[in-house]
């Protein structure tokens, strides 16, 4: 199971569609994030290597964008 800003993402769904679990990502950050970590966004969740997952760990704290408690 992957868990990223607090947010347990959903195993068997494409990580694009699975960044959208976290409160502040759309799929239009999803597809920005996936770009910016070099991620294949037809791969599924639990078949992210443990480089890709901290890649977007990386950019999701990095980048300037608004997240769940930021936002609630």
């Amino acid at each position: 199971m992957i868990r990223l800003i607090g947010v347990d993402l959903p195993r068997n769904k494409k990580i694009l569609y699975s960044l959208t679990y976290i409160h502040g990502i759309g799929l239009t950050s999803a597809k920005k994030i996936i770009k910016l970590a070099n991620i294949d966004p037809e791969k599924r969740t639990n078949d992210l290597t443990t480089e890709e997952t901290i890649a977007l760990r990386k950019k999701l704290e990095e980048n300037d964008f608004k997240l769940e408690g930021d936002l609630r």
